[in-house]
């Protein structure tokens, strides 16, 4: 495998910048520092002055091949991976969620089976759909047998793949013995379903009354309750796509107070807001906008912003689940209980947080890293090797052009989706290059071509 040198650029991890060169050889970083391009004959240069070094990305919550009635979500682990490279983000951790009925293991080794076409690392969280003793013991192997960090669950979807309070006090009872970590989707099943109910019987059915069925009051009485249950059994929590200002001062008061909680928000919720659903927009508009949970107000947005700054959020995460708008989305024009839920954002997710966030100074370029990669690193079990530029971790590696400016469109995106909610905003700061396991796997705009396990592919610059 060929060596690469980074020179003249500045490293930025979580704790420090300083201006170092990178050495990399066999899918390793083996130097940071002071390089001696005459030490490596025959190395590759790439010359980063005036750019940034940053560990590739790691989004911890991703969708990809999800199933649903409206068809599997638009990326594929290759897609999807391949807009994951073009953002920045080097690593993914993607959901195993059985069919009620299914054995966990049964569903692991088929979602492993679907994500051998991935370009980059990846990991699963585990899903539980359903709860009584078998479940429980499979968990348990599941444990022991494979290398599973953390469990989702779901207190909404109750007719699917959603638990109760207390069945998730068992699941959290047993995480919490094995020292693992659960993930909850907090939204309120009851309280979403009774809503949703009053809207059918009242004729409001089209798309913009979405957010409507799903209102905050859902969401913080679900984290209210996960905060309860984390104090009750000792089991650390990850509470996903947090949207809502009271339930950001909940998480916040929750780590103040010592309890092993942490948190994740989306880009959608820091830079849109519920102006998406306005009742005097086309439908085909507020299509793209219908996920879980919805776009909030301007008031919880900037809430959320302070939480990236003050340590309420851990991460920020994309929940990447596209659906294309005519075929999939629109299934639930005249209903939106049938619109498949989900939005694209792994393309996305460095550009919009280094544009609003630290552009603005939000919060600075240390703390961009702790929240794109060192942070899901840390929480995920990948510390030793991913989420810095340090000598002996894996050459994940983005070269990052502050000044590159650009525009997000669905014409031009590389999601295999046919809109973007992110669509006409303008962005400060691209990828110039990123290194996959120590490959150039994109560079200028343009895909090198060679995945991870270094076999050439088709052209990933023209497949959609």
């Amino acid at each position: 495998m060929e060596t690469l040198l980074i020179i003249n650029g500045i490293v930025v991890n979580a704790d420090a910048s300083r201006k170092a060169g990178v050495a990399v050889s066999n899918a390793s970083i083996i130097e940071v520092g002071s390089i001696n391009p005459k030490a490596y004959p025959g190395a590759a240069i790439i010359d980063a002055k005036g750019k940034y070094v940053l560990p590739g990305g790691i989004d911890p919550h991703v969708h990809f091949a999800l199933p649903t009635s409206a068809g599997n979500s638009s990326d594929d682990f290759a897609s999807g991976s391949r807009a994951a490279i073009a953002g920045g983000t080097t690593t993914f951790i993607d959901f195993v969620t059985p069919r009620r009925g299914q054995t966990l293991q049964d569903a692991l080794d088929q979602r492993k089976a679907e994500a051998a076409g991935s370009l980059i690392d990846y990991k699963f969280h585990l899903g539980i759909s359903e709860w009584n003793s078998d479940i429980a013991s499979e968990l348990e192997a599941c444990f022991e047998k494979e290398k599973i960090t953390s469990v989702k669950t779901y207190v909404a979807y109750r007719e699917s793949i959603g638990i109760s309070y207390d069945e998730l006090e068992q699941v959290m009872e047993i995480a919490a013995s094995a020292g693992k970590l659960v993930l909850v989707h907090c939204e309120d099943g009851e309280i979403i379903a009774r809503k949703r109910d009053e809207l059918l019987r009242l004729g409001k059915t089209r798309p913009c009354y979405h957010a409507a069925s799903r209102p905050p009051e859902a969401e913080i009485r679900a984290v209210e309750k996960v905060i309860g249950l984390s104090a009750k059994t000792g089991c650390s929590v990850y509470i996903v796509h947090t949207s809502t200002a009271e339930a950001a001062d909940a998480i916040a008061s929750a780590k103040r107070s010592g309890l092993p909680v942490f948190a994740e928000t989306c880009p959608q919720y820091l830079v849109l807001d519920e102006a998406v659903y306005d009742e005097g927009l086309d439908d085909y508009k507020v299509l793209p906008y219908v996920l879980s949970p919805p776009v909030r107000s301007a008031f919880d947005r900037e809430r959320l912003w302070e939480g990236l700054s003050d340590g309420t959020f851990d991460t920020v995460a994309t929940d990447h689940c596209p659906f294309n708008l005519y075929g999939q989305k629109d299934q639930g024009i005249d209903d939106f209980t049938k619109i498949p839920n989900g939005a694209g954002g792994i393309e996305h997710r460095f550009s919009l947080l280094y544009t609003f966030g630290v552009s603005e100074g939000r919060f600075n370029l240390n703390q961009f890293v702790k929240l794109v990669s060192a942070r899901p690193a840390e929480l995920f079990g990948m510390a030793d090797r991913k989420g810095g530029i340090e000598k002996g971790y894996d050459a994940d590696i983005v070269i990052w052009d502050p000044d590159a400016q650009g525009r997000i469109s669905a014409e031009h995106h590389f999601q295999r989706c046919d809109t973007d909610i992110y669509e006409g905003f303008q962005i400060r700061g691209k990828p110039e290059l990123v290194i996959v396991n120590g490959r150039i796997a994109f560079r200028n705009g343009k895909f090198e071509n060679i995945d991870l396990k270094g076999r050439y592919l088709p052209d990933l610059n023209t497949v959609r």
